[in-house]
């Protein structure tokens, strides 16, 4: 590795550790994290960038970088990774994943504790894979969350942590960021229908999923 390198002064670098600290700051904008709750990462060729332990988003500049080989070993930073660093590495090992995002987010943490799935309420559920399971408590940052949470994401881009959070994984951190804020929005409209007295939610099948997913790959203005 070079000098450049070693202390993240890359123009890639420094452009994917930009972006991160916009991702996690958004994250705090919109609700879903509080305080220094919740976690970010990127992978960039054999590095993963990762928020690090204890700093509010604010506070981060571009001189903070912090990253990680892919074996955990700190080679960019002064500051502490995060220490859901397990969890993160988990991910990038056993998926394509180029981003992680994981939050505390209210609505699904809520379902977290109510369900061992968030039913399928909403055709957005096929961008996440299906219906998005619920991983078994394990004490954070250790080396069995890391492995609940894989259980939970076999076939999935997206799951949730029983009594503690959500983690979502994309090809970058826009598509990160956006699983994970469709994800709380979809927590919060099952816990409003499945509030209603007397009445059950409606839920979409396999095949209504399918579709979706289908008409889900033309979606947008493409190039």
């Amino acid at each position: 590795m070079t000098e450049q390198e070693q202390t993240g002064d890359t123009p890639e670098l420094a452009r994917a550790w930009g972006e991160l600290v916009r991702t996690a700051r958004r994250t705090a904008d919109t609700g879903l994290v509080v305080g220094t709750s919740g976690n970010v990462s990127v992978r960039v060729g054999e590095l993963v960038l990762i928020t690090p332990s204890g700093v509010p988003y604010d506070r981060l500049g571009a001189g903070d970088t912090v990253a990680v080989d892919l074996d955990g070993r700190q080679v960019i930073g002064e500051l502490r990774p995060t220490s859901e660093l397990p969890l993160h590495l988990a991910v990038y090992r056993s998926t394509p994943a180029g981003a992680v995002v994981h939050t505390h987010a209210l609505h699904a943490t809520a379902v977290s504790t109510l369900v061992p799935e968030l039913p399928p309420v909403h055709y957005m559920t096929a961008d996440l894979g299906g219906s998005v399971r619920v991983a078994p408590y394990a004490l954070y940052g250790t080396p069995e969350l890391a492995a609940h949470m894989l259980d939970a994401l076999r076939g999935r881009t997206a799951c949730l942590l029983q009594n503690h959070g959500a983690v979502t994984y994309g090809d970058t951190l826009g598509q990160a960021y956006d699983r994970t804020a469709q994800l709380e929005w979809m927590s919060r409209l099952w816990l409003t229908a499945h509030s209603v007295p007397g009445l059950t939610p409606s839920l979409l099948g396999p095949a209504d999923l399918a579709a979706a997913e289908q008409q889900l790959k033309g979606y947008g203005q493409g190039r």
